[in-house]
């Protein structure tokens, strides 16, 4: 406790040093909550859309399916499993039909993926309800804003698709835009048109058959599925993940500087220290004191500097952290246009292990670095202290 107290002393002694290490290692911690909460929120954000939008709670894939390879897109279509058509009729799932297709828009070409749906489904989030209003004689489209943008497209506009259909024929038909919708999901705007599935089925000339099967969240996969493969939601976002993924060495890096900062000042508060209040540590080794309780006496006064460090973070942070927890933080670039999914407000994640793991790492550096010079100490003797020499 004597130790505790003299420590405190004359770090509050040391005065204008003391506050601006500790402002440097606050400015350190909230930095790195911060931008480690902005990553995490970047992550959360970008899989619930998918999910919300594209995936539900997973898929069953044709096994010829591969949505990165347009090539497959010919021959990944077949009835679904008995038990994934019962899921389809109990509402339980929604299957969607891909093929390839051009459209021509105001006298130009576009290749496309056209995708046939359920008008009535509920398991996306996707307006396809706006497909079953229309009655007229052309397709019913439902496209993007970003596809609506690219094709110069607005709703009501009619054009001509083609495509190819089961028997290797050509075809083609009239087109009209019944809505545009508005979607955080590239992967379902840029190049893509959504279609009834009954219409997509029979100008296809694949009745009943669809590519994948989305089906509700919180529903178990099932254990038979006669070949189609179950995709859960951590393979259908491994890309999202991998992305995030390949940014953390750079945050890594810019986490390692400001940690650097704030130790290189400590450290430089403790050999100054050290250097200018040699006769104290004279006088106190010659009262007695030994010199495993003078280091530690040091070192607890570099700790204390983590502890002033945590206390001003959660002054000048915490308002910080809840105004951008709550409201967001606005981008000023539309990150859509990019292909990626990033909110135009980005709303920061902060788990409390976030805050356990970070404190804990900043006080161990903190306390290691205010350790490494108070060793000197050991070599002093309290004689050559007390008349100013110090080796």
């Amino acid at each position: 406790m004597l130790t505790f107290k003299l420590a405190l002393k004359n770090l509050m002694g040391a005065g204008t040093r003391t506050w601006l290490n500790v402002f440097v290692t606050a400015l350190s911690f909230i930095l790195i909550i911060l931008m480690t909460g902005m990553y995490q929120g970047m992550d959360a954000h970008a899989k619930q859309v998918t999910i919300d939008s594209e995936i539900a709670g997973g898929a069953y894939w044709h096994p010829l399916y591969d949505p990165t390879d347009p090539f497959t897109l010919e021959d990944a279509h077949a009835v679904p499993p008995p038990r994934v058509v019962d899921l389809v009729d109990a509402g339980q799932a929604v299957p969607v039909l891909v093929a390839q297709a051009a459209i021509y828009p105001n006298g130009r070409i576009m290749p496309v993926v056209m995708k046939g749906i359920l008008p009535q489904q509920d398991i996306i989030s996707l307006p396809s309800a706006k497909l079953a209003e229309y009655d007229g004689p052309s397709i019913p489209v439902i496209i993007g804003r970003g596809m609506a943008k690219r094709a110069n497209l607005n709703q009501g506009d009619t054009f001509t698709i083609r495509w190819l259909d089961a028997s290797r024929t050509y075809d083609a038909d009239e087109g009209i835009v019944v809505h545009i919708m508005s979607t955080e999901n590239i992967k379902i705007d840029f190049g893509q048109i959504w279609i009834p599935l009954d219409r997509a089925q029979a100008m296809l000339s694949m009745a009943g058959e669809a590519t994948y099967v989305s089906y509700a969240q919180n529903l178990e996969p099932l254990a038979e599925t006669d070949g189609w493969i179950h995709r859960d939601v951590g393979y259908l976002t491994r890309d999202m993940t991998a992305m995030i993924e390949a940014k953390q060495p750079g945050t890594n890096v810019l986490f390692a500087i400001l940690l650097a900062l704030a130790a290189m000042g400590i450290f430089n508060s403790q050999m100054l220290s050290i250097f200018r209040r040699h006769k104290e540590i004279g006088t106190l080794m010659a009262l007695g004191m030994t010199r495993s309780k003078v280091v530690g006496l040091f070192t607890t006064e570099g700790g204390l500097n983590a502890f002033l460090a945590l206390i001003m973070a959660g002054v000048l942070g915490g308002p910080l952290f809840y105004l951008t927890a709550t409201y967001g933080i606005p981008l000023p670039l539309d990150y859509s246009e990019m292909g990626l999914i990033i909110a135009s407000r980005l709303t920061p994640i902060y788990p409390l292990a976030l805050f356990v793991s970070t404190t804990i790492l900043v006080s161990i550096i903190v306390t290691i670095v205010s350790y490494l010079p108070s060793r000197r100490i050991a070599r002093m003797k309290p004689t050559e202290a007390l008349r100013g020499r110090v080796s």
